[in-house]
């Protein structure tokens, strides 16, 4: 297989510009929700889409690793952009969800919290997911100290499976986009477990 071009296998780029185009999928499903183009249920359809992308922005940080390991690709520098990201999306998908699934009605919120697993597991997610976003500045680093900050951002992994659960148990026919989204955060979760034995290859932390 040819080599990858450098570009792309250590790009030079900084990474604020991902933050305006991680945010063009939101803008589009907000668009298309006032236009009335999600179909009958618009409010459902973009608490799901922003949900989705969420799932992907956390399944792409998590391949970070694997993809220096086997690869060579080094994304590393973009991983903070791309964890926060992730959060940003969980936190509009629970804001729709609580604004214009519930509208605001903190009493159903709670039932709901209590009675529905998918939504217990989906707040949990959310909860751990929330230090991380809390801890991401370079002062927060320097206040933790970097062995207890990657020790905290070790919370990313069960976050991310809460996710995955989240994602099956609310669908009701189990289609396959959740259970391919499910399938690869476990094998990714599962690769950090798995020793590197090569040099250079030691598994990322955070």
């Amino acid at each position: 297989m040819a080599a990858l071009p450098r570009w792309l296998r250590q790009p030079s780029l900084p990474d604020w510009p991902l933050y305006p185009l991680g945010f063009i999928p939101a803008i589009w499903l907000f668009v298309q929700a006032v236009t009335d183009n999600l179909g009958a249920d618009p409010a459902k359809a973009l608490e799901r889409g922003l949900g989705e992308w969420a799932l992907r922005l956390i399944i792409l940080g998590l391949a970070i690793t694997p993809l220096r390991q086997v690869a060579g690709i080094n994304w590393v520098r973009y991983r903070r952009a791309i964890g926060l990201l992730a959060f940003f999306y969980v936190l509009l998908h629970l804001i729709t969800y609580m604004v214009l699934d519930q509208g605001l009605d903190w009493t159903a919120i709670g039932a709901d919290i209590l009675r529905r697993p998918y939504i217990t597991i989906g707040m949990l997610g959310f909860l751990l997911l929330l230090p991380l976003a809390l801890t991401s500045t370079n002062a927060m680093i320097r206040r933790l100290g970097g062995a207890r900050w990657r020790r905290l951002h070790r919370l990313v992994y069960p976050a991310a499976f809460a996710g995955a659960a989240h994602y099956l148990l609310l669908v009701k026919s189990w289609p396959l986009e959740p259970i391919i989204y499910a399938a690869i955060i476990v094998a990714l979760l599962a690769w950090r477990l798995v020793p590197v034995g090569k040099a250079g290859g030691r598994a990322e932390r955070a």
